[in-house]
């Protein structure tokens, strides 16, 4: 399997756990932990996944002086990401709060494209454009209400700070940083900022049932560990505009979720919602593979061929 392939898969497994969050944090919620007390223990659970990863694959946890600022800024951006997705879940459903996110794509290719002068192409645009109006159908409101601004405001700042640290991680000092140690520093210097909100652990709320503790473990280690390091891997195999877009399968799988395990109902216009995101990540998979054909068909009209530029 050549790099580009793996970084596709890699990036589908990243955004299909990370849209697991609402899975294992609503039952916590509902026991009456609140964000920040969630956010502590999936920190604090991951941390020692990713230190084991290490020791197991026989890497070392030393780190150049010039990668520890670096490592600082994407641990908190992480970790803030983290925080307003969280608690934006107190002021909307979950699943229309995932939907929302992925705005973040969006974000990636502008920053990409000002910053650092990556085309955008055409096809990139399109599938943009096409998982957005697919996203727009999963969450616009068939009862007319309105979204809270409070929570549509947290998960704005969500995706920027997600977006931020999919480019840092790309292009900066980082870039060559093995992938679990990236991640392991990522999160222990994330868990800072819930150390201190928290009172360095003297305001933290407990789950009140031993087997919510498995809701605990099972965010540190599929929407965390396992979707952080899939994120980190990817964008290094193909960059930070596919690995974002791929992230268009978050939000169906939150979608999946709410249905099957919280009741939630499968209307036409979601199931058109998701098969639009589908099509868009399928179409950005296949990359290459699809635009050869298209360019054959196209010469089949050459005067419908518009002068490149």
């Amino acid at each position: 399997m050549n790099t580009k392939a793996k970084g596709y898969i890699l990036g589908t497994i990243a955004a299909a756990t990370y849209g697991m969050n609402p899975l294992f944090a609503l039952p916590l919620y509902k026991a009456g932990m609140d964000p920040n007390s969630v956010l502590f223990f999936r920190y604090l659970f991951a941390i020692p996944i990713l230190g084991v990863m290490i020791k197991a694959r026989g890497r070392s946890f030393k780190v150049h002086r010039r990668e520890v600022l670096p490592l600082v800024v994407m641990g908190l951006l992480v970790a803030v990401s983290s925080l307003t997705l969280f608690e934006s879940y107190n002021y909307m459903e979950a699943g229309i709060a995932s939907t929302i996110l992925f705005v973040y794509p969006i974000m990636v290719a502008v920053i990409m494209a000002i910053f650092f002068k990556e085309k955008l192409t055409v096809q990139t645009v399109a599938c943009i454009a096409l998982a957005l109006a697919g996203i727009a159908l999963l969450y616009r409101g068939g009862d007319g209400a309105t979204l809270s601004l409070a929570g549509i405001a947290f998960v704005m700042v969500s995706a920027l700070s997600y977006a931020i640290y999919i480019v840092g991680v790309n292009q900066s000092s980082l870039k060559n940083v093995a992938t679990v140690q990236l991640t392991f520093y990522v999160l222990v210097f994330g868990f800072s900022l819930f150390l201190v909100r928290s009172g360095f652990g003297t305001s933290l709320t407990f789950p009140d049932k031993w087997y919510l503790w498995g809701n605990l473990v099972a965010l540190a280690a599929l929407p965390t560990a396992v979707s952080f390091l899939c994120t980190t891997q990817a964008v290094q195999y193909i960059g930070s505009t596919p690995t974002a877009i791929l992230g268009a399968l978050e939000p169906v799988t939150a979608v999946f979720f709410g249905v099957t395990i919280f009741g939630e109902s499968l209307t036409v216009r979601l199931v058109i919602g998701i098969l639009m995101i589908i099509l868009a990540v399928t179409l950005i998979v296949a990359g290459g593979s699809i635009s050869a054909p298209l360019v054959r068909f196209r010469k089949l009209f050459p005067k419908l061929l518009r002068k490149k530029n």
